[in-house]
């Protein structure tokens, strides 16, 4: 969403917004909000901070006191992402409690329905995470925090699908490659091609991982 710029008045807002009498949460929402439509439709890189600030329609030192650097505004527009994702996939298991091999097909289809959606141009972990070299950076620390915490959700999913430690290991951690590919392959050629393939073949996995007679073989081919 767009936003009226701000006229920097020394720290007050200007006369467009009136945005700084706004709760500290729905400025921070604000930003946060104006910083995930910029950062991910260009890139992390290509986006400044008097562009970002100017579209929120807030005055900078109002952004500045909410977040003091550039840094410190991708670290909270991913983190904040991070716990989205992994919130929605905490609910998808509690939607389907008892039933693994529903929870890991409801996720698969929620990657599924992102990959389609307009304006889909990759993870947005992983654009972020690769305009940087250094591994210390925000963005590949959250990138990599996002990454694992879903991998282990993946994983403990498997083991209780089979029943083994080791095979749902391997198991979610296939899921989670494949779920990777689906993002990079969908961002070039779109959610139709080998993308579609990828996740198909992380649904039979999951299928074949489901015990002949088990309740949840019927789940498995949802």
């Amino acid at each position: 969403m767009a936003y009226a710029r701000a006229v920097d008045g020394g720290g007050q807002d200007g006369p467009v917004g009136r945005r700084a009498a706004l709760p500290r949460a729905e400025r921070e929402a604000l930003v946060l909000d104006t910083a995930s439509d910029l950062f991910y439709a260009r890139g992390v890189r290509a986006v400044g901070m008097d562009e970002l600030i100017a579209t929120t329609g807030l005055a900078k030192m109002t952004v500045y006191r909410l977040y003091p650097t550039k840094d410190h505004l991708v670290a909270g527009y991913l983190g904040r992402l991070r716990d989205q994702i992994l919130a929605a996939v905490d609910d998808d298991v509690d939607r389907h409690a008892g039933r693994p091999d529903a929870a890991l097909l409801a996720v698969l289809d929620a990657v599924r329905q992102d990959l389609a959606r307009p304006g889909f141009r990759g993870c947005p972990f992983g654009n972020a995470a690769v305009d940087y070299d250094d591994p210390a950076h925000p963005a590949r620390v959250v990138a990599g925090e996002y990454r694992a915490e879903l991998r282990g959700r993946l994983r403990a999913l498997a083991t209780r699908l089979v029943g083994d430690a080791a095979r749902g290991g391997e198991l979610g951690d296939r899921l989670a490659v494949l779920i990777d590919g689906a993002y990079l392959s969908a961002a070039h050629l779109g959610p139709d091609g080998p993308a579609a393939a990828g996740l198909g073949l992380a649904r039979d996995l999951v299928a074949a991982a489901v015990a002949p007679g088990s309740p949840s073989r019927d789940t498995a081919s949802l």
